[in-house]
């Protein structure tokens, strides 16, 4: 994949953004969601979603990166204040998503996306950041652990995209 770069997301990367948003999605929930539901998915219908999201992240405290070596984007995080009343500190961030091409799996990209969004998020003034995870996805949940994350015993139900789904809470402390 080349050197990559990991750097704020631009207004130009919508499209791109939303592909790899979706092609993860099909592949990485394959057998976790319906399939009917995954081969439905269209890039076209995340790129307002992610406009929206970047012209937001226009403040201190969040945005998002991408993972860039010149070609199509290989992945991107999503980060900024905690959204749950419960997260335990007025301190804590969250990682909205994360989310590679399934080519960029496991080459390393996906932890210099996580360090460099801790790294933001740490700078920022967060002491610790939490992510949701949908509870079957044990390859992401394997990945949170091995870099020191941890259950915190929330969960909750999502039907925000029209599947339910269960998604359980981890939590990390920004050293």
């Amino acid at each position: 994949m080349g050197v990559m770069d990991i750097r704020p997301a631009r207004m130009q990367d919508v499209r791109e953004i939303a592909v790899v948003h979706v092609r993860s999605w099909q592949a990485a929930y394959q057998g976790l969601l319906p399939q009917a539901y995954l081969d439905g998915l269209d890039p076209g219908q995340r790129i307002g979603q992610w406009e929206r999201a970047l012209l937001a992240a226009g403040w201190s405290h969040g945005g998002t990166l991408v993972a860039d070596a010149g070609g199509p984007l290989s992945g991107f995080v999503s980060y900024g204040p905690a959204r749950d009343d419960d997260a335990g500190s007025r301190r804590a961030g969250e990682i909205y998503a994360i989310y590679l091409v399934p080519a960029a799996w496991d080459q390393g990209i996906g932890r210099q996306l996580m360090t460099a969004a801790l790294g933001r998020l740490r700078e920022a003034g967060f002491d610790q950041v939490t992510l949701w995870v949908l509870d079957t996805n044990a390859r992401a949940r394997r990945f949170y652990e091995a870099d020191g994350w941890h259950a915190d015993g929330a969960a909750k139900r999502d039907d925000s995209f029209g599947v339910p789904m269960t998604e359980v809470r981890y939590r990390t402390s920004v050293p």
